[in-house]
């Protein structure tokens, strides 16, 4: 895997993040559809990349506090593993409109580098399964491949069960 540097404000948040924290990292463009239900499944089909090593990158509430959860596309949040992963007791999906508005990102390229507000985060244990694993580089069309470690060092993750499926 190549390290992309970028100097200067070039790139996107999550870009400028890893390329600051100097971490080696590889982008992956793709065409990206508009089918709203599956940015996660159309980009790693885009990429022919397996949908449980690429990862999606959801906001969700827990406790009334917003919460970044990265699970497989292959899968979805365990809404109630991640309320016990934060030491919460109930969690939901947040607002679509409030997660684009604190992360700074929209919807279906929301990274989980390089948010406008850094929210607690919650990477799924099965990451740490792979050499790399793929997350948005924040926008539609854009993947970041990334080793597992550097995203929770990055964003000061927990790691958890909080995927089913």
């Amino acid at each position: 895997m190549a390290s992309n540097r970028r100097s200067g404000g070039k790139g996107t948040p999550a870009t400028v993040s890893a390329t600051r924290a100097g971490i080696l990292f590889t982008l992956h463009p793709y065409e990206a559809g508009s089918d709203a239900d599956s940015y996660g499944e159309a980009a790693a089909d885009a990429l022919g990349v397996p949908h449980d090593r690429l990862f999606k990158t959801l906001v969700a509430e827990v406790d009334g506090d917003l919460t970044v959860a990265v699970v497989p596309v292959s899968s979805t949040l365990d809404l109630k593993a991640l309320a016990a992963a934060t030491g919460g007791k109930r969690a939901a999906m947040a607002d679509p409109a409030q997660a684009e508005r604190v992360t700074g990102y929209v919807r279906g390229g929301i990274s989980p580098l390089g948010q406008r507000k850094r929210l607690p985060t919650v990477v799924d244990a099965s990451a740490s399964g792979f050499p790399t694993i793929y997350v948005s580089a924040g926008r539609r069309g854009l993947q970041i491949e990334l080793a597992p470690a550097d995203l929770v060092r990055l964003t000061g993750a927990a790691t958890a069960g909080i995927a089913r499926g």
